[in-house]
């Protein structure tokens, strides 16, 4: 296993991050749990997860995931938490997750019924890693290519959001802060605020990744290169479709069928895509999954790539990807077919 360290911190982190998204929808504790032992056995040390998680959520298993990774942490006791590096998130606004707490915002109050929700649910005293999972703004993300006009809701509290960051770090209930599913406006102004004031500085950006969708080069990775801002590249595999299963037709049971309105991945430009990755690939002698995976593991501005799964096979075989490496002449071949179908998964 390979090792970095996340920017300006001292977190030392496996460059395989387990997500966790599926644990209490598609898998249960004991899945769960499985996972995360099989991931410690092979060298991942940083787990992320999310309050709202699991996916597909309702109020019934409202913080299942979080609940068991903590039965898990509590199960390896003190001395092994403290070799991990757990990363969750606070929930912006959404409609449709108003069970989550109301409002849905990053106020004072918020931030800390959640931060302490998540201590309670992961059964730990501090979180090393916090991030807000997306802005509180309307802004460029999901399936939204850009902004047309400005969100007239939103007043910009970035100050206030950072200065209730210092006081958890001060307590000593997180370690350091990140964003996710955040644009190059929304970075600056973190950092800006941050220099300005002397305020708690975001260390990540966790915003999707993959061969369907490299938005990110655009204007982010240059911020994330500069400013040492590292990317925890969430949906290398694109829920799945890049492991070609599914253009025969969505696969019965799978994440993309089970949660039919995540439409991201599977639109036409997204299936023509990943035929011509897939066929690219396997003249090159490799899986889809090997292929997607190794890309987004060899940028230099990625500093984790979070993989998920719903069994230990596929855990495995997303694992074993990372010992891939792709030749130049491969790579240039993957650069031809995103110029004729640039990012189709936005």
């Amino acid at each position: 296993m390979n090792y970095t360290t996340l920017p300006n911190t001292e977190l030392k982190v496996s460059k395989i991050c387990l997500g966790t998204m599926t644990f209490g929808n598609q898998n249960t504790e004991s899945e769960a749990h499985s996972q995360l032992d099989f991931a410690i056995e092979n060298g991942i040390n940083f787990m992320d997860t999310a309050e709202m998680y699991p996916i597909g959520g309702n109020a019934q298993i409202f913080g299942s995931t979080e609940r068991f990774m903590g039965t898990w942490i509590q199960k390896i006791g003190p001395s092994e938490r403290e070799k991990l590096v757990l990363a969750t998130k606070i929930a912006g606004p959404n409609r449709g997750m108003e069970y989550i707490r109301q409002p849905l915002d990053f106020s004072r109050k918020s931030l800390h019924e959640a931060v302490e929700l998540s201590l309670k649910n992961l059964q730990t005293d501090y979180i090393d890693l916090y991030q807000m999972h997306w802005p509180e703004r309307v802004m460029n993300m999901f399936q939204k290519r850009g902004v047309q006009e400005l969100d007239p809701k939103w007043q910009d509290n970035i100050f206030e959001v950072l200065t209730v960051f210092d006081g958890l770090i001060r307590e000593g209930k997180i370690k350091h802060i990140g964003v996710s599913n955040e644009n190059p406006w929304g970075v600056m102004k973190f950092l800006m605020e941050s220099e300005k004031h002397g305020l708690p500085r975001i260390a990540t950006i966790q915003n999707p990744f993959s061969l369907l969708n490299r938005l990110y080069e655009v204007g982010l990775s240059e911020i994330g290169m500069r400013e040492k801002v590292g990317l925890l590249a969430y949906s290398p595999l694109g829920f799945g479709y890049l492991t070609g299963k599914h253009l025969g037709g969505i696969i019965e049971n799978s994440r993309l069928d089970l949660f039919r309105n995540f439409t991201r991945y599977t639109n036409e430009n997204c299936f023509k895509a990943t035929t011509l990755y897939k066929a690219l690939a396997e003249a090159n002698g490799l899986t889809l999954t090997q292929m997607a995976i190794a890309f987004v593991h060899r940028q230099q501005f990625v500093t984790s790539t979070i993989i998920g799964a719903t069994s230990m096979e596929q855990l495995q075989e997303n694992i074993r990807a990372f010992e891939t490496v792709l030749s130049d002449e491969l790579v240039a071949e993957i650069e031809k077919i995103q110029e004729l179908l640039p990012n189709p998964a936005p």
